[in-house]
């Protein structure tokens, strides 16, 4: 019985690496690989990669995955990815110049003028963030005529990997929302979106619900990796693909990921939304299904950015170090937002800083200052949601962050909200990637049967006392602290 298994092969293009992984039918991670990328940042507030990059990741970690493994028994393939970068190709599929990524806040002036197209809101459920895909695509129109006239099609990051997979043009509904193309309630493009930038529908891939098969691998991959011509699922945007692999899949369930950015996203009852609040409001990667997020830019590369300002390249013995000094209640406040932030400001000029230093500042306390920080910024964005009525009573935890014990226990204090971490919590967005697969290949398999929530490896209980000191003394002095450096950072841009 084992040998006739199928498995499901999940990929997340993730801003640093391209992660695979192998599930098979019990649900169990099989094998996991992952191949790096870097990040260019040729000009302020610009971050660019090269989707050639990618593609070679891809092939690289995909390889490595399948390694020992019999890929005849892999049934289906599942695609994640970083959302909103705009991938631009011409009429015969050739890259125009490198894909303007997610934390890239160069095109906040076209994202300003779209906000003025007659029912924007009502249409997408969100504010016109620099970072989403159409302000891009205005930019590229106003700045690079001449790479504009070339574009045939305009593809998200992993749809990019889907065209080299099975030479289709398809994305997922939970793609899409984050474009400000997409009609978010009716999960279909909008045509007076895409007119506003220059575009139509024949720029646009197909959209499917992340559970529905969106083209088949083709006949020189499959040879090459040894598998069958598989159907390739829709997928979805990394949130929402990780959010399936924790099982974040019903109205009331929230997750937290610490990885590049900071992300609170809450399962909504139908579709929401409160542009007003800088929350982005998105169709989940399974059908008939939105959620809510909170984003905010920078998160566990904060740790990155201290340890090397510091001249400390080992970030978990900078976390070590931090620990063993504790939270002074007189310590450093730390802005976290190092390439601008969404939720709650859309504030594409913020930038980060450190302030309350003194003579007997030490490394420690810089560290401690950003992890709280951080926390503070996740604590803005998690009090946004909650103001459109979606409120959860646990949350779980994924990425990167979520390895430190210190730094999600004082997460829960400083968010007043019990966190749990659960088994493959790392993998999330490959894991819910291979989790859709299985749902585009076997109409017998229930939500509940493929999507549960892993195990729980720990639990962090709020601390009361300390949530009220965060909420009553530091988040104010966090607040004043971007209130008051605001006028700095607008005089700059």
């Amino acid at each position: 019985m084992e040998a006739q298994a199928r498995m499901y092969l999940g990929i997340d293009l993730g801003t640093s690496s391209v992660k695979a992984v192998l599930i098979d039918d019990t649900g169990a991670v099989r094998a996991s690989a992952s191949s790096p990328l870097e990040v260019s940042h040729p000009r302020p507030r610009w971050s660019e990669q090269d989707p050639a990059a990618w593609w070679a990741a891809t092939e690289a970690a995909v390889t490595d995955v399948l390694k020992g493994a019999d890929a005849r028994r892999v049934a289906a393939i599942g695609l994640s990815g970083q959302m909103h970068g705009a991938t631009l190709l011409d009429k015969s599929d050739n890259i125009l110049r490198p894909a303007i990524l997610w934390n890239d806040t160069r095109s906040d002036i076209e994202g300003a003028e779209l906000e003025k197209v007659p029912g924007f809101r009502s249409i997408t459920g969100n504010v016109a963030f620099p970072g989403f895909t159409a302000p891009k695509l205005a930019w590229v129109r106003k700045h690079e005529p001449e790479i504009f006239a070339q574009v045939a099609r305009v593809l998200l990051p992993k749809d990019y990997l889907r065209l080299k997979l099975t030479g289709e043009y398809m994305t997922d509904a939970s793609d899409a929302a984050g474009t400000l193309w997409l009609d978010v309630e009716k999960r279909q493009w909008s045509d007076a979106m895409l007119a506003a930038t220059g575009l139509d529908r024949s720029h646009m891939p197909e959209v499917f619900e992340g559970s529905q098969p969106a083209g088949r691998l083709s006949r020189e991959l499959a040879d090459r990796w040894g598998m069958d011509t598989v159907p390739v699922a829709a997928g979805g945007g990394d949130n929402a693909a990780g959010a399936v692999g924790v099982g974040i899949v019903r109205s009331g369930q929230a997750m937290l990921s610490l990885g590049t950015s900071g992300v609170y996203f809450a399962v909504s009852d139908g579709f929401r939304a409160s542009p007003e609040q800088a929350v982005h409001s998105f169709c989940h990667a399974l059908p008939d299904t939105w959620h809510l997020m909170s984003v905010m830019l920078n998160a566990a590369s904060c740790l990155d950015f201290t340890a090397r300002l510091t001249g400390f390249k080992d970030v978990p013995a900078l976390l070590a170090e931090a620990e063993a000094a504790g939270l002074k209640p007189d310590g450093p406040v730390f802005l976290p937002y190092l390439t601008g932030e969404r939720t709650p400001h859309n504030d594409a000029h913020a930038r980060g800083s450190f302030t309350n230093l003194g003579p007997g500042t030490l490394r420690a306390d810089l560290a401690n200052a950003t992890l709280e920080g951080v926390g503070l910024g996740l604590l803005d964005g998690l009090l946004a949601v909650e103001s459109t009525g979606v409120v959860a009573d646990e949350i779980t935890v994924i990425g990167g962050g979520s390895r430190s014990a210190y730094w999600t226990q004082m997460l829960a204090d400083i968010l007043g909200k019990k966190l749990v971490l659960r088994a493959g919590g790392e993998v999330g967005p490959a894991l819910g990637a291979a989790r859709l697969a299985r749902l585009a290949v076997d109409p017998q398999a229930t939500l509940d049967e493929v999507c549960p929530m892993p195990e729980v490896t720990a639990v962090r209980e709020p601390d009361a006392a300390r949530h009220a000191y965060f909420l009553q003394t530091r988040h104010p002095l966090f607040r004043r602290s971007y209130e008051r450096l605001k006028p700095l950072y607008s005089d700059a841009a």
